[in-house]
Formats: structure tokens, C-alpha cells, sequence
């Protein structure tokens, strides 16, 4: 890894072993194999927990259940985790619930929307090839997203939806982890799928047809994946909750320092400890560099960040509210719950503030604004009306996701 010059650090840690010294100096850290759980594998393995007293015990999980359940039984202590998936947990929705803490944001961006070759053959390339196989008597298809709660089965839904395509009752959709993907679609078993990297790419390097949009097509710099914690660890450990953060920050702003740091980084997650796919499945998009399966390639303008100033790692409210108003979208709540309220409890602005201030990292309103793919604003105020306003919807059911 580059040298750490592009970072700095507060010059009296002597906290470290007073009275805010961690409570808890050795975690057990999940993560899944994915381009985005870099900033965790930096912090642990590149000396950023250390000075804050920390010694990280990376655990790589293979599903997003499996974490999520270790994370509950207290074999992890903190784990990268899906938006929504916390804010499921929080609510009860589909397994098991528990009263959740989101520490910070891991990044933004990055995710990607992939169809199949036999499609691509086809001619089914484009959006509107894809509704008019939908809705003109095309083989019904089935797509893949991570876990029911998660950033990619509301990223699906929502493109689907933006396209006048049903996701719950025009097509199928089913649970696969992430690093399976590429093998389903291989086998036939679906026809495209939504994940974060590098799976979208390798499928496209292994002839495994191509992207058809990335998350940042749908929500420019929207949230993606979390550092999360149960609300029993956050209490019980604040020191520790804060320390954690402040090391995950460093490493965030390591990251995005420089494309040097990028290159050391892509190189590292790359390797058979951590992501395990051929650096050629990771590095290209990781620096912003896309190429879809279609002849198509760019700069993204809004490539995976890490952390753009503290931008992508404030905890804003209005984002963990937007994954409550489409799970009340898509059915998987039955009433309105009290969204700002729920999100003051699972965000936890206090640690957040408290660490990225000992940094000298901006911290932002707890509101932001954005214009989605279908033109609509979003910005945190009144998301009882916003969950109704979607002329595609499925208010009135249970949305259902099977695992394969």
C-alpha cells in the first residue's frame, strides 16, 4: 500500500488510554467479498485501527443472511452491512429483528444492473427491449438481488419500476449472494441480476452478458452499504463504536485520496483473503473506468466512493428513511411507521458527529436532496406521501423474495 501521507491525525491520542479508551480492543469485523468492503479491509490490515487502540479481526461471510445472523448472535461485533438490510432487522421484516445501530456510511455508488447473454443475443439490450419482452410475450424472466431488504432488490425495483415493469408481479425474483451470481447466470438460472462489485464486471469479462445500469444511474451517489452494529453493542461500547468509526474513516479518505491509493487498494482487496477475483474484475471500475458487454465504455461521473469529503459516510436520515418508503412501497410494510423517528434510533449521529469531528471531517446537514432515474426529488420530507406517490407499487401486498 501507498504510503499514508494523504491522511491525518489528531496529535493527542492519549485518550487511548484514559477514560476514552475502547471498552472492547480486539472485534470481530464481517465483511462480504465486494469492491466496496475496502475501506473495512484497509482500516484493519493498513495500521488505521491500531492508534485508535483497535486490533480488527476481518471475517469474510458468504451470504448476507449468515452475516446478519452472526451479527445478532454476537460472533460479530460489527459488520459492513446492506442499508435496508439494517433498517429490515430494525423493523422485523422477514427474519429476525433486533434493535439496530448504523455507525457511519461505507461508500456510494458502484452496484450494477446485469442481463444475461442468451438475452443479449436476442436483442433485449436496452430498457425498452427489455419492458417490451416483459409485456409482449416474452419468456417470463427471472432476476437475482442479495437479501429482501437490501440496496439491490430496491435498486431492481426501482429500475424495473422506472421502466413500467412490475418487479413483483411482471417478473421473478430471487435471493442469491452476491459471489454466486456469475455462476447462476452461467447455469441458466436466472436471467440478470443486481449486486455490487466486482460481480457485475466479471460476468461481463466472462462472456456472461452485460450491464445494463448502475445504481448511479438510478440515484446518483445514493447510500449503499453501512457500518453496522447491534444498538446493545453501541450502548455497551461507546468508546469502542467511536474508535471504530474514526478508524474507518482514515481509511475512507486514504482510499479516495489519490488514484495511487486506488490502484494499492484495488490490489489488496483483490487478493484470495478478501474479494478473490482477478484484480482485471476489480480495478477498472473501482477508478471509475466502465466498460458494459455492449461495446459501451466511460468515466463514470459518479464512480464507487468511499469518502468524498465525509459526504458518503454521514449517516443522513433522509437516507435511512428512503429504504423504509419503498419497503412500504413494495408491500413489506403494511402501515406507515413513524420514519423520522425510527431513523433518529438506528442513526447514530452522536458517535458519527463525535468521531468525524475529532478528524476534522465536515459534518453535513441531516437532510439531502437528489433526483432519482424517474425525475422524482427526494429529500426527506414527507415520506408517507412519497411511499404512495409511485404509480407502480404493491401497497396493498407482501413483496416475496426465495433463496436458491
Amino acid at each position: 500500500m501507498t504510503d499514508k501521507q494523504n491522511t491525518t491525525r489528531p496529535d493527542n491520542l492519549a485518550w487511548v488510554a484514559g477514560s476514552d479508551a475502547p471498552e472492547k480492543c480486539v472485534l470481530n469485523l464481517g465483511f462480504m467479498p465486494l469492491t466496496d468492503s475496502a475501506s473495512l479491509i484497509v482500516a484493519a490490515t493498513q495500521g488505521f485501527a491500531q492508534p485508535y487502540g483497535l486490533t480488527l479481526d476481518l471475517q469474510r461471510q458468504s451470504s448476507w443472511a449468515t452475516l446478519r445472523d452472526k451479527l445478532l448472535s454476537g460472533e460479530l461485533d460489527a459488520a459492513q452491512a446492506l442499508y435496508g438490510q439494517v433498517y429490515g432487522i430494525e423493523l422485523g421484516i422477514g427474519g429476525p429483528d433486533a434493535e439496530m445501530a448504523i455507525l457511519m456510511g461505507l461508500c456510494q455508488n458502484g452496484q450494477a444492473i446485469n442481463l444475461s447473454e442468451p438475452l443479449k443475443r436476442i436483442g433485449v439490450t436496452s430498457s425498452e427491449a427489455l419492458a417490451n419482452h416483459v409485456h409482449h410475450g416474452g419468456a417470463r424472466l427471472t432476476f437475482a438481488q442479495t437479501f429482501p431488504t437490501g440496496t439491490h432488490a430496491m435498486w431492481l425495483n426501482y429500475w424495473l419500476a422506472a421502466q413500467g415493469i412490475h418487479p413483483l408481479r411482471d417478473v421473478d425474483t430471487v435471493v442469491v449472494p452476491p459471489s454466486q451470481m456469475v455462476a447462476h447466470l452461467k447455469a441458466a438460472r436466472i436471467d440478470g441480476f443486481c449486486a455490487g462489485g466486482p460481480w457485475g464486471a466479471l460476468a461481463v469479462d466472462q462472456g456472461q452478458g452485460f450491464t445494463l445500469a448502475t445504481s448511479q444511474m438510478i440515484w446518483p451517489d445514493h447510500p449503499e452499504k453501512v457500518m453496522a452494529v447491534t444498538r446493545e453493542f453501541a450502548e455497551q461500547y461507546p468508546n469502542t463504536a467511536r474508535a471504530l468509526t474514526m478508524a474507518v474513516l482514515e481509511a475512507s479518505r486514504f482510499i479516495d485520496a489519490s488514484e495511487e491509493n486506488r490502484h494499492s487498494t484495488a490490489r489488496l482487496i483483490s487478493g484470495s483473503d478478501y474479494v478473490d477475483v482477478p484484480l482485471s474484475a476489480v480495478e477498472p471500475r473501482f477508478l471509475g473506468h466502465y466498460q458494459d458487454g455492449l461495446g459501451n465504455a466511460w468515466e463514470d461521473q459518479h464512480p464507487l466512493r468511499f469518502f468524498d469529503g465525509g459526504q458518503v459516510n454521514m449517516p443522513f436520515l433522509s437516507d435511512g428513511i428512503w429504504f423504509m418508503t419503498q419497503f412500504r412501497r413494495w408491500g413489506l410494510l403494511r402501515d406507515d411507521p413513524d420514519y423520522l423517528a425510527i431513523a433518529r434510533r438506528v442513526q447514530r449521529l452522536d458517535i458519527y458527529r463525535a468521531a468525524a469531528e475529532a478528524l476534522d471531517i465536515p459534518v453535513p446537514d441531516l437532510m439531502r436532496s437528489a433526483t432519482l432515474i424517474d425525475g422524482r426529488v427526494w429529500d426527506g420530507s414527507d415520506p408517507a406521501a412519497y411511499a404512495r406517490s409511485f404509480p407502480i407499487h404493491s401497497l396493498a401486498g407482501h413483496a416475496r423474495a426465495i433463496a436458491l
